[in-house]
């Protein structure tokens, strides 16, 4: 792909980032578990699963949101089912979703080993996360992806602070808790498979900037899932600006550099939940 008119950081900004942290917020608010995000549950990786064997059978590009929302809503299902016992809690999700996720990386793995080069050379690029050569195409689907996504995520957020208080409290504020959380679920997963489709997995990110957005803006609320959206958006430019510039003239993907970035963040928010606990 050639990327054709407009300025470069017009599309970046327009990033599918955005889509993902939006995810993570909600994740993490939902199940009132910090460390939950949908690339260490194995939710993106659902997703990148079913894009790469489309590409690697040389499928028509064009299904490739289709595929990997498909992927996402599919892994997340089975994470719901495995993890539900009289409701979801978040040290069960996440111990859940690391097993489906190192399931899921070796299944993507296997399909890259087991095809020819040239055939899965596209997707090895894609699948470390980037957004070299997006074009505009690209950002119109992601932008019906958010048109659609975003207000169902906002006009569900007075439901998510009520399950952020438990199940019984919801209840008691008229709030019908298992079709407020699949619905939260499937927002959630529709928005990082779109992100998943257009630039492939984009790690770390969706984990790390809700906690910065809370941290100045507050308690989860329309604004600070916004905020959040934002913040990741700019955390993918800049990302994207430090891989192509810092090792010139080797271009990485961006994706390289936010996982080199926030992977060290992971165990410390799991040093301070334990010690919160």
């Amino acid at each position: 792909m050639v990327s054709s008119g407009g300025p470069k950081w017009v599309k970046k900004m327009m990033s599918p980032d955005m889509s993902p942290i939006c995810s993570g917020a909600i994740f993490q608010s939902l199940v009132r578990n910090p460390l939950v995000s949908p690339d260490v549950i194995g939710v993106s990786e659902g997703a990148t699963v079913a894009a790469v064997a489309l590409i690697v059978n040389r499928g028509p590009l064009v299904l490739l949101p289709v595929a990997a929302c498909a992927g996402g809503l599919g892994t997340a299902a089975a994470l719901y089912l495995l993890a539900w016992r009289r409701g979801i809690i978040g040290n069960r999700l996440v111990l859940v979703g690391i097993g489906v996720d190192a399931f899921l990386t070796a299944l993507t793995l296997f399909m890259l080993v087991r095809y020819p080069i040239d055939e899965v050379s596209a997707a090895v690029l894609w699948t470390s996360g980037t957004v070299f050569d997006s074009v505009w195409e690209d950002v119109g689907r992601l932008a019906l992806g958010l048109a659609l996504l975003v207000p169902a995520a906002l006009a569900l957020m007075g439901r998510l602070r009520a399950l952020q208080l438990g199940d019984d409290a919801a209840r008691s504020l008229g709030v019908r808790v298992e079709p407020a959380r699949l619905g939260l679920f499937a927002v959630a997963v529709g928005l990082v498979s779109v992100a998943v489709a257009a630039a492939g997995p984009i790690a770390f990110v969706a984990l790390v900037v809700p906690h910065g957005a809370r941290r100045l803006a507050g308690p989860m609320t329309t604004g600070v899932l916004v905020l959040a959206g934002l913040l990741g958006a700019l955390l993918l430019l800049g990302a994207d600006l430090a891989a192509q510039r810092l090792f010139a003239p080797v271009s990485l993907p961006a994706g390289v550099l936010t996982a080199v970035v926030g992977a060290p963040f992971f165990p410390v928010l799991l040093c301070r939940t334990n010690r919160s606990s």
